[in-house]
């Protein structure tokens, strides 16, 4: 099923440039089945597990290759879900937009892509598709051609090529001490015998090279500017597909290639280590600042991808758990998020926060559904952020480490400060009335805009108070058993 998985979203991009279709609707059926079918069949291989097999071997220790592991089954869980109600989104958010069969067409590319970095079984198989990413999500960023546009293009650009860099020199490393770059639980079993000073440089170039796409200070500059791109492309970077990629990247390189029982207590977790925790601080600090939505919760994802990284370089399996359960229900908080916003900025043009003042009278649902998501992520209990965060911090208590301390603190003040970001914002909708000479009708996005944001409000439900299945095989998944 793996490779039938994998099939439909390339089929689906050479299909919409082929055929080049006129109706918009007969664009959107094509899109949207090769979409649910590749999530179908993705889904049918994560509930199989196991499946693997080899695409390209270009020598016994080089090759492009994939494996649905436990880490795989997380990663693939997640865009096997969202991706369809992303795509689904898109189509009423793009509507209004030109060239949407050359977006879409990256659209279903980026997805097949993702799939690849999701179920790699080595680390060249995740650095080049890491790399195609890049390109891909490149051309959506870029898909409106202005001027800003184009330079948000650029800037993503140049940050992912020097990531690239980085990141090459901790894969030839592996390789070269390690004698393959194969994922095995626990690191590859041949860099134990390397100079030590020299894995640990090697792992911090990795960490660095991979942190670009996760957003770590200071190597974060090109999401806030990439928030220029359509919403439907911004919530793909930032929740679903892009920096995703580089937490899960991180995982791979920490777990399954270098090992904790080599990092752990080293200058690199603690340098790592605190460079996440100030990167939470930075940008809960600067989405207060912040008056433009979208950029808010750009600053937003920056601080939240750290949460998942402080989790992830604890190096325990409670940190691994954590971290995997802060990613997966950021995931789904920051998708309805961003969703909202595009609704009312398709809606109504509004953008600032000062502009939402009355707004939920004209947009009740999708302000409702902004409230309630706000709500989550701030870390109100029993909500998907508080239980995610109260992982994170527990297992930061349980790691004995000074920074494992100072992280429970760093999560609490950046809570406070996610509770003065976000909140307001709800506050000045519901609470104050319609500016002067605001129309005071309805507005309604459309039930393609619409039916996506009540799935996810379901979904963060239906965790909330039923999450111990999904908890429990993250724990299994961060212990190495799956």
């Amino acid at each position: 099923m793996l490779t039938i998985a994998f099939a439909f979203p390339f089929a689906g991009c050479a299909t919409l440039f082929a055929l080049r279709p006129i109706s918009r609707a007969v664009r959107n059926w094509i899109t949207f089945l090769f979409t649910l079918s590749a999530s179908v069949c993705l889904g049918a291989a994560i509930v199989n597990g196991g499946e693997a097999f080899t695409l390209i071997a270009f020598s016994e220790s080089l090759s492009l290759s994939f494996r649905v592991d436990g880490l795989a089954r997380v990663f693939c869980g997640l865009i096997a879900f969202l991706w369809p109600l992303s795509t689904l989104y898109a189509f009423g958010y793009m509507r209004h937009e030109e060239h949407e069969n050359t977006f879409f067409a990256f659209y279903l590319l980026s997805y097949g892509v993702t799939m690849a970095i999701a179920t790699a079984s080595n680390l060249f198989t995740l650095y080049v598709f890491y790399e195609l990413l890049t390109l891909s999500t490149l051309f959506l960023v870029t898909h409106g051609q202005s001027a800003r546009s184009v330079y948000a293009g650029r800037k993503y650009l140049y940050y992912s090529l020097g990531g690239a860099a980085m990141a090459f020199i901790a894969m030839v490393g592996a390789l070269h001490y390690g004698g393959t770059t194969d994922f095995a639980y626990g690191g590859i079993a041949a860099l134990g015998q390397a100079p030590r000073a020299s894995v640990l440089l090697l792992f911090g170039f990795g960490f660095l090279g991979f942190g670009v796409k996760a957003a770590v200070v200071p190597l974060h500059g090109w999401l806030p500017t990439a928030t220029v791109a359509p919403t439907p492309v911004t919530a793909l970077l930032h929740a679903v597909a892009v920096v995703k990629a580089g937490a899960f990247a991180v995982a791979r390189l920490t777990y399954f290639v270098y090992g904790t029982d080599l990092l752990r207590g080293t200058w690199v977790q603690t340098a790592s280590l605190s460079l996440v925790l100030l990167t939470i601080v930075f940008g809960s600090t600067m989405a207060v600042r912040e008056q433009h939505m979208k950029r808010r919760l750009a600053y937003s994802t920056i601080s939240n991808l750290s949460y998942v990284l402080f989790g992830i370089l604890l190096m325990t399996p409670r940190g691994l758990a954590a971290g995997l359960t802060h990613m997966v229900f950021h995931a789904l908080m920051k998708l309805t998020l961003f969703s909202c916003i595009g609704a009312w900025m398709v809606q109504t043009g509004r953008t600032q926060v000062q502009e939402l003042r009355g707004m939920a009278r004209r947009m009740p649902v999708v302000f409702t559904v902004f409230a309630f998501c706000a709500v989550e992520l701030v870390g109100i209990p029993p909500f998907v952020g508080f239980q995610s965060k109260w992982a994170l911090a527990t297992a930061g208590l349980a790691s004995g480490a000074a920074l494992g301390f100072a992280g429970m603190g760093v999560l609490i003040l950046s809570a406070v400060l996610t509770a003065v970001y976000l909140l307001p914002p709800a506050v000045t909708a519901f609470a104050l009335p319609l500016n002067g000479g605001e129309p005071q009708g309805r507005a309604f996005p459309g039930w393609q805009m619409a039916l996506p944001l009540f799935i996810l409000c379901a979904a963060m439900l239906a965790l909330a108070f039923g999450s111990g299945p999904l908890i429990r095989f993250l724990a299994q998944v961060a212990q190495g058993t799956l």
